[in-house]
């Protein structure tokens, strides 16, 4: 076959380091999603969709053929957090959490997905970051060693 296709979702949730709230600043946490969302498309992935909260961000996915998800997700964390140290509303004090969570997503699914990334303010009114990732690798039968899963 001459030709190579692929058609990969993902769903792609990290924290900031410590699950300090660096993202409580409305418009700083506006800009970062955009930010996301612009060095997705630089890895040549399709940004579907990007959310979140204060202490997290959640993204969908389109996955290229020609990058891994460890590579996708280095480069996209590197360049947001270069880019929040200095940015209006972002800190020198800026990082994100060395780990992240992926996990696949049906094209049928896609759209449950995107509506569940827009509106996780309503999410957080009563769970925290870590009880919704717990759910989230519960519900892909992923067993998470809790002392090593949170810094």
């Amino acid at each position: 076959m001459p030709q190579s296709l692929s058609q990969v979702w993902i769903h792609l949730v990290f924290s900031t380091k410590e699950r300090r709230p660096f993202l409580k600043d409305e418009p700083f946490r506006e800009d970062m999603f955009r930010m996301l969302s612009h060095h997705v498309k630089e890895s040549k992935c399709v940004n579907a969709c990007v959310g979140g909260h204060i202490d997290h961000v959640h993204l969908l996915i389109g996955l290229s053929r020609t990058i891994s998800i460890a590579k996708l997700v280095e480069n996209i964390k590197t360049e947001t957090s270069k880019w929040a140290k200095t940015a209006v509303g972002g800190t020198s004090q800026f990082s994100w959490q060395s780990g992240y969570g992926v996990f696949s997503v049906s094209h049928s699914k896609r759209g449950e997905v995107d509506e569940y990334i827009r509106n996780q303010n309503k999410h957080h009114d009563k769970l925290s970051f870590q009880d919704e990732f717990r759910a989230i690798c519960k519900r892909h039968d992923i067993e998470i060693d809790e002392r090593y899963v949170w810094d």
